[in-house]
């Protein structure tokens, strides 16, 4: 498994998987078949993290998730 990033990775609304979830292992990642891809929902906080690989990720200061139709 990969170790946790010190930073948060920095997503955008538009990156975003239905609207609320980003998914991981995310595509920039070099071992992107470590582990099951999960999504995992920053609509309501705007941060997550990956129960498998411990990745926070942070949605861009000023976007919006969870926009509608």
């Amino acid at each position: 498994m990969s170790t946790p990033t010190a930073s948060p990775v920095i997503v955008t609304a538009r990156e975003l998987h239905g609207c609320t979830s980003v998914c991981c292992p995310n595509p920039s990642m070099t071992a992107w078949n470590s582990h099951p891809r999960v999504f995992i929902d920053i609509s309501h906080t705007g941060r997550g993290v990956c129960p498998y690989c411990g990745t926070q990720y942070q949605l861009k200061e000023g976007e919006v998730a969870g926009g509608g139709h």
